[in-house]
């Protein structure tokens, strides 16, 4: 039998950054939102791993750049063993090489970090259902990548 999402239960978010502030700060705007529920906060892909488990977000933030595993080979882990977590690729990088790389690795989404809060939140939403999502910056530069 399918699981069905709806809307009014909470959105599980783990939060996946090297930066303690972006974590932080991500953790404040999304806390505030009555949608959404931080349930963990990660320095490292190795820590969103272990996450993963333990915590069985709905949506995962993954930053990138991320040491001694990157966000990129934690998305490909985190989506073979998981899959109803739903990744979305966080990063300053606009290039659609980084782009491409996390969405084969099995993400469901990618943001710049320049992207406002309500674009993060209509992310989280799009990609907590199934849907993809890529933010209007990507989208201004690497137009049809999804369709692709």
């Amino acid at each position: 039998m399918p699981i069905i999402k709806f809307f009014n239960a909470m959105i599980k978010i783990a939060l996946a950054d090297d930066h303690p502030q972006v974590r932080e700060i991500w953790n404040y705007i999304l806390s505030a939102n009555t949608a959404f529920r931080v349930v963990a906060n990660c320095r490292n892909g190795q820590e969103a791993i272990a996450a993963a488990s333990a915590h069985l977000p709905d949506v995962m933030m993954m930053d990138i750049n991320m040491q001694p595993v990157n966000g990129i080979e934690a998305t490909a882990v985190i989506s073979k063993m998981h899959p109803q977590i739903k990744i979305i690729g966080m990063s300053i990088h606009v290039d659609s090489i980084y782009v491409k790389r996390m969405l084969q690795a099995g993400a469901h989404g990618y943001i710049t970090k320049n992207a406002d809060y309500n674009e993060v939140f209509d992310a989280i939403m799009q990609v907590s259902t199934g849907q993809y999502y890529l933010c209007n910056e990507v989208q201004a530069k690497v137009p049809g990548l999804l369709i692709s």
